[in-house]
């Protein structure tokens, strides 16, 4: 390695980009040409980059193996940041193989850590923590060691344990202070803003307000019968009734909720759960049939019993009813949560992340397109969409990730 390629890796590992490009922005062999591509993705220009690395890729020769795995791994990186989450586990695979077999185990592990990051984007927190495991941080450089906590820190944020996040965002902080990357730094600032911003909202006796994590860490642990908009639930701490394949209960038990300790009309009740505009006798029946499956499903938490005028929601071992409820609820919200983090993402990826058909998820894109929510730039397979990140909450209610049942 010479003294110019030297020079350039340090620079672009103390996350200096354009120090890294006034030493090998002129040159062409593939060493160079690999740099320049590190250098362009820490610049933001990920189209190039990928470029770049698949150019120095080719040009090193068959003897020269480990520099190609090293390519492999920084595309995989610039995918990730690109948010192309169909990439070829394979590839990734033989890369970190290759990787740990000629000693270099930093990078070995960041392969590890990239493969780790995208099950946690897309809410597989099991795998995820077991691959995690697998990993011992304490010899990798400092600036590894912090992204180690910040996956540590993502998981635990949404199993809502906010005790060991904050824990594991200040060992990242420290960290990330060692390795000197401004960078760095300042993603770890602002995974702790998430920390102090609302996540979700609480509708109780009439009144709405909204909470922060921990808060909503601490009702899931209280004696509260909550009714969980952002998973379909009713929860009362380790009893879980889950409502997702029965919306029709779910907007029940959600009404009922919200006028608790009062009871609700029949024809509020219909109007809610099956958008009839006016409630005849078919409606009144089918009412009737719906309760009486509600009232099976919650058996156990909770008791609806017939008013004069409508029904009461009684819970049975709780000491208050609640809801909680989204941030923001619209129809589309969950694909606004994966773009409020400011990033740019194909339809593909955000069909990879929701578990939905691409059609669909394009469907949506193209709605909140009109409704001037998002917005798209390229074409074809290098459309990519994004939003400005909506200030005051935190997305982690609205991922895909399941509430821990207790």
């Amino acid at each position: 390695m010479d003294s110019l390629i030297a020079a350039a890796a340090h620079a672009l590992a103390a996350g200096d980009p354009l120090a890294a490009l006034n030493r090998v922005a002129l040159r062409e062999d593939p060493p160079a040409v690999a740099l320049r591509g590190i250098a362009m993705a820490q610049l933001g220009e990920l189209a190039r980059a990928k470029t770049l690395l698949r150019k120095a890729a080719r040009g090193f020769g068959a003897r020269e193996a480990l520099a190609r795995a090293r390519c492999v791994v920084a595309e995989t990186e610039i995918a990730l940041a690109a948010r192309d989450l169909a990439w070829p586990d394979k590839a990734l695979d033989a890369a970190r193989a290759v990787l740990e077999a000629h000693g270099d185990l930093a990078n070995a592990a960041h392969a590890r850590y990239l493969e780790v990051r995208r099950l946690l984007l897309i809410g597989r927190l099991n795998e995820a923590e077991r691959r995690l495991s697998q990993l011992d941080p304490a010899p990798l450089p400092p600036a590894l060691r912090a992204g180690h906590d910040m996956v540590i820190a993502g998981i635990a944020m949404r199993r809502l344990q906010t005790k060991a996040a904050r824990a594991a965002l200040e060992r990242a902080a420290r960290a990330a202070r060692l390795a000197g990357i401004a960078a760095l730094t300042a993603e770890v600032e602002g995974a702790f803003r998430l920390l102090s911003e609302p996540a979700a909202r609480l509708i109780a006796r009439g009144v709405e307000r909204p909470l922060l994590l921990e808060e909503v860490e601490s009702l899931l642990a209280s004696k509260t019968l909550i009714v969980d908009a952002c998973r379909y639930a009713v929860r009362a701490q380790d009893a879980v009734v889950a409502l997702t394949t029965r919306p029709v209960l779910f907007a029940l038990a959600r009404a009922l909720a919200e006028a608790w300790p009062g009871d609700v009309s029949r024809d509020a009740l219909v109007r809610y759960a099956f958008r009839a505009r006016h409630a005849d006798e078919s409606h009144r029946a089918r009412l009737r049939v719906e309760i009486g499956r509600l009232r099976a499903a919650l058996q156990g938490l909770a008791e609806i019993g017939a008013t004069r005028q409508g029904f009461l929601l009684t819970p049975r071992r709780a000491a208050a009813v609640a809801v909680l409820a989204r941030p923001v609820e619209e129809e589309h919200a969950a694909i606004l949560a994966f773009l409020a983090d400011g990033e740019s993402w194909s339809s593909s990826a955000l069909a990879i992340a929701l578990g939905a058909s691409q059609r669909t998820v394009q469907r949506a894109l193209d709605e909140l397109a009109a409704a001037g929510k998002v917005q798209s730039f390229g074409r074809g397979r290098a459309q990519r969409w994004t939003m400005s990140p909506l200030p005051g909450f935190t997305t982690t209610l609205l991922l895909l990730a399941p509430l821990p049942n207790g």
